[in-house]
């Protein structure tokens, strides 16, 4: 669920950044945008082939910072009208499901971990 969910989200992450490019030629800030929102899903595929219990839980903890990120490059993004209020709500929206669920991941993780020691 995470993996579609985290793919889906850098499809919209690299469409966003061609528009702003394109539209707006605007190239630093959909740069940043771009490598921290693709790298989501990147640090999410990763997890999954971990080796250990501590690379998956490293690895979620990842793509939870990126979420972060991602979060405050789209915030700063709207806030500076590169994204109207429409396509902010949406996209963040996205982001702060996918937060919300890596948070519980990676709580889950560390419970987890514990339980093990």
């Amino acid at each position: 669920m995470i993996a579609e969910k985290t793919y889906r989200f850098s499809v919209r992450i690299v469409k966003l950044s061609q528009y702003l490019q394109q539209e707006h030629h605007e190239y630093v800030l959909s740069k940043q945008v771009l490598r921290s929102g693709t790298s989501i899903a990147a640090n999410v595929v990763e997890a999954k082939q971990g080796q250990s219990r501590p690379d998956f839980s490293a690895k979620y903890s990842i793509a939870l910072k990126e979420a972060a990120e991602t979060e405050y490059w789209l915030r700063l993004l709207y806030d500076t009208g590169y994204l109207s209020d429409k396509g902010y709500k949406s996209i963040q929206n996205d982001c702060a499901e996918i937060n919300r669920i890596l948070t519980a991941i990676v709580k889950s993780a560390k419970t987890n971990r514990k339980a093990d020691s």
